[in-house]
């Protein structure tokens, strides 16, 4: 694969207006050819979309999923520009979709690596600067390996990072990129709430031998 510069990056964003993660990707996919790397953001609908996430984003739904069983559920707000958008079909799929998503993700805790508190970074490095194979190693490879070890670990917090559920092949951002380019108008996720049935309640345990035990001299 070759090197992507962020010179190159930049070339491609001034061309395509797209997101300056997708400019990457779409370069990385196309061996650093620019004009092959338009014609892969044109397929993924994300020229379009790129122009649009800069408009305001304030009507759309909240919408609700609960897993069989009725043992995990979901509500998520996914903003979209107008009620119009928010009444269309597609529109109500992605909701769901995007609902059906967080339920079945269990680690994900935020919309965007963005929305993850600097308290839990400065953990999760901490922890991983302690790890025992990196010991001998000198402070700028650690370092790197660190950081290497951050981005991944932050991104399994993230909804939009996730491979989607019925598309292995793109992440949940790109799903909604998708969206964008077909719907026209800015569509973000804002916010989303997980339920798991009994989660943070404490379970009384009995003794089994115990209660053998009192019920046995009850009968006698």
């Amino acid at each position: 694969m070759a090197e992507i510069s962020a010179k190159l990056v930049q070339e491609l964003r001034k061309k395509t207006n797209a997101g300056m993660m997708d400019c990457k990707k779409a370069l990385q996919e196309t061996d650093g050819d620019v004009e092959k790397a338009i014609d892969w953001l044109r397929q993924k609908g994300m020229l379009k979309a790129g122009k649009i996430e800069t408009k305001s984003a304030t009507d759309g739904l909240v919408g609700s999923y609960i897993h069989t069983g009725g043992r995990v559920g979901v509500l998520v707000e996914v903003n979209c520009q107008t009620d119009f958008v928010a009444r269309n079909e597609a529109f109500k799929a992605l909701v769901q979709n995007i609902a059906m998503q967080i339920a079945a993700c269990p680690n994900v805790e935020y919309v965007k690596v963005s929305d993850i508190p600097g308290e839990i970074v400065e953990k999760e490095k901490a922890i991983e600067m302690g790890r025992d194979d990196l010991g001998n190693k000198p402070a700028n490879v650690k370092e790197k390996i660190v950081q290497g070890r951050i981005e991944k670990r932050l991104k399994e917090m993230t909804l939009l990072d996730q491979p989607y559920i019925k598309d292995q092949n793109i992440s949940v951002e790109e799903l909604i990129k998708q969206n964008v380019a077909q719907l026209g108008e800015n569509i973000q996720v804002r916010r989303f709430v997980r339920f798991v049935l009994g989660e943070g309640l404490e379970k009384e345990e009995s003794n089994f031998a115990e209660e053998v035990a009192a019920q046995m001299g009850g009968n006698k």
